[in-house]
Parts: structure tokens; sequence; C-alpha cells
């Protein structure tokens, strides 16, 4: 056992759950109860313009239905615009943000082999920095996190991937903040929450992996701590793309809930359970450390 196990899920309400995202859910469930840990529930809003009214709350509904329920009150990043603007200022006052003037067409006509596309994103080339000038007369648009040119990769491990690694610097770039709009960035809510909720584990799918250093540059310049990750595997779409809301993935039918979760749990390498939800859920329970071992 882990002593002081908090997991969540943390599901974006632009549309209902598909199968990939019960994959994540039970996953995140499974490891915190075979950990005797607790597990909580992050609504991820703060891309509002995304999300669509009372997805939420579906995603609430369809969760219960399949016996996942948070064990604590469910979290709204849309309501935690104070805290970002704390962590923010703090990344401000040690020098690790500073204000950008550039828009998409900008960084797109100031790049080279160097700073190419990756992901479908474009590599920050570095146009705002301070040592290039800084805003130079122009009206600031979004804040980005400054990446020391001489930081070397960051090096973790995760639980079922293994050793990892990323030159964020080179990779990535100076990423936003806090976006030309005013919203807050996905990289900066994500840590700040994961902080303040106090979860040490973090399961999620293996999308989502490549997120993992950038936040763990964050952790460091806020002081704070590093989750452990477990990134799971994918569903994946007919054409062997991941199944997103994005690309039109189905909403989940959880009509005939141990159905809907005995294909989640064959994701994950689980047998299919007979019974009810409840009698599934803790067989899983007990077979979970055989498959993914605790850590």
């Amino acid at each position: 056992m882990t002593r002081n196990y908090i997991g969540r899920f943390a599901p974006s309400p632009t549309g209902p759950l598909h199968a990939g995202s019960l994959v994540a859910a039970l996953a995140s469930w499974l490891d915190a109860r075979a950990h005797g840990g607790a597990w909580l529930v992050r609504i991820e809003d703060v891309d509002t313009p995304r999300c669509v009214p009372g997805a939420d709350r579906l995603i609430l509904q369809q969760l219960a239905a399949g016996g996942l329920v948070s064990d604590g009150p469910v979290l709204w990043q849309s309501q935690r615009g104070p805290a970002y603007q704390q962590a923010l200022d703090t990344l401000i006052a040690r020098q690790h943000a500073y204000p950008c003037a550039c828009s998409r067409k900008d960084i797109a006509a100031a790049q080279t082999n160097a700073h190419k596309a990756r992901h479908g994103e474009l590599v920050y080339p570095g146009t705002c920095r301070p040592e290039n000038g800084g805003l130079r007369g122009r009206a600031a648009r979004a804040w980005r996190f400054f990446i020391p040119s001489a930081q070397a990769p960051v090096h973790w491990h995760d639980r079922r991937l293994g050793a990892q690694q990323q030159d964020v610097a080179h990779d990535v770039g100076d990423f936003v903040l806090q976006r030309a709009d005013g919203l807050w960035a996905y990289q900066l809510a994500v840590v700040v929450d994961d902080a303040a909720q106090g979860v040490t584990h973090v399961v999620r799918g293996a999308d989502l992996a490549d997120n993992t250093p950038r936040q763990m540059l964050l952790q460091r310049a806020l002081g704070l701590p590093t989750p452990t990750y477990l990134h799971t595997p994918l569903v994946l779409a007919a054409d062997g793309h991941k199944l997103s809301k994005q690309t039109g993935a189905a909403a989940l039918d959880l009509s005939e809930p141990l159905a809907a979760l005995n294909r989640a749990a064959q994701v994950l390498d689980l047998p299919s359970a007979t019974g009810g939800v409840a009698e599934a859920l803790a067989t899983w329970t007990t077979q979970w450390a055989s498959v993914w071992a605790l850590a």
C-alpha cells in the first residue's frame, strides 16, 4: 500500500465520455483502490470555448453509472482563476515567465529547420525572449514559460513506458501559460491543481505522456512535488488513430455498464468479469497489482 495515495481523473467537458475516456477513468480508479488510496474527479473546463454546456454533469453521471464516484468534492478548473494567476505571478517574480506578442502567423513565419512543426504545433522560436529584445514595443498577447537554453533534457520514469526523456527547449520551446484570449493554458492549470489536490499518482492515456516534461519543469519552477506517472494504452479508431471527441468518437453507451467496463478492462489486460458492477470492480482491484506493478 502507498500511504496518502491520491489519484485523479480529469476529463474535459467537450462532450460525453467515449470508450477511450472510460479506459483512463477505470485505470486511475483501480490504481487508487489497489493502493488503498483516494480517487478524485476534476473537470478540466479551463478552455471554455470548447466546453459543451451540461457535458460536465453528463460525464459525472456516466462515471457514476460505472461505479466510479469521486472520493472528494469535484473540482472545476473554471473556478480556479485566482490560483492560476498566483502561480503566474510567482513564475514572473522568479523570472520563469515573460510576455509574448507573437501571433500564430508570426511564429509560422519565423520557423526554421530547427523550429519545425511538432505534433501539429509550432515550436516557439523565442522571438520575445528578454535576450532577444522582448516585446520591442509591441503589445503583449500571452505569457510564456522561460526555458533556459542550457536546460538539460528532462528525464522521468513512467510505470508502463519506462525511462523517458525530452529536450523541451528544442522540441517544444517556451510554452504558453496564459493565452492571448486571457484563458489559462492546460499545462499551468493541471500542475497547479494536481498540487492543490495533493495528487501523488497520475494515471492517464498515453497521448498525454508528451505533456509530462513540461509539467515537470513547471513543478520545479513553482517548488511543487512531482507525481508518479502511469500512461495507459489508448483505444484506437478504425483508421489507427486515437479515439477522441475531436475525431467524432461515439458517446459512451452505459445502458449496460458492466459490458462497457469489460471492454475498458480488456484494453488494460484485465479479464472479463461477471456479476454486477461492484463485484467486477472489486475483482479487478485485486488483479491490478499483478498486471500493473504498484509504485
